[in-house]
């Protein structure tokens, strides 16, 4: 028997605010989209790298407002990055952490926290 890693399914409201979110500004891709006929909620895959999240509009998949922790390397490379897109709704800083990760915390245009997180070198 083997577990990967969950799958987590996020709130989404307005499919324009959610690409311009996680594909123009964090970088992610959409691996599929599905709706059970035209002017119904969207529900959609994306991914960066090894990370998956799925995003639905459909009442009752989820609650706004969830957190996310995603491990993340090279974290200052990727908020330099994220800062140079000069997102309008977001200019994400890093923490230390006293648990000893450093932190960057995003909030999603629905409520929902992304929080990349990378190891603490000692």
């Amino acid at each position: 028997m083997k577990f990967n890693g969950p799958v987590p399914i996020l709130r989404s409201f307005d499919e324009v605010k959610a690409k311009e979110f996680y594909v123009k500004f964090l970088g992610f891709n959409i691996d599929w989209e599905h709706r059970f006929e035209n002017n119904t909620p969207l529900y959609m895959q994306l991914s960066k790298d090894d990370c998956i999240i799925h995003l639905s509009e459909h009442h009752g998949d989820s609650s706004p407002g969830a957190s996310l922790r995603i491990l993340t390397s090279n974290i200052d490379s990727y908020q330099k990055e994220l800062l140079e897109k000069k997102y309008k709704n977001a200019r994400p800083d890093i923490r230390d952490m006293p648990w000893g990760t450093r932190d960057m915390v995003i909030s999603d245009p629905f409520g929902n926290k992304l929080i990349f997180n990378e190891e603490q070198s000692t």
